[in-house]
């Protein structure tokens, strides 16, 4: 487990060297006709959108599973 967490930690260093290594200077094209078209927002949107779906959804279950605990709580005593 040890080394599991030591492998982890050294991943975890080196990812952002890689990251700056891949960005060579250049510019995302595909990012500046989005933003140039104004079709960036549509993306942004989208985002947001699926990101409130995803943290609606959280809240749900996490009610009910709180309905079904104090259920089986309540009755076992």
């Amino acid at each position: 487990m040890k080394k599991f967490k030591i492998l982890a930690l050294v991943a975890m260093l080196l990812l952002p060297l890689q990251i700056f290594c891949q960005s060579g200077g250049e510019e995302v094209e595909m990012a500046d006709s989005l933003r140039s078209n104004g079709k960036i927002y549509v993306v942004v949107v989208g985002l947001v959108v699926i990101l409130t779906g995803i943290t609606v959804l959280l809240i749900v279950i996490e009610r009910k599973l709180q309905r079904l605990e104090n259920r089986e709580n309540s009755t076992k005593k």
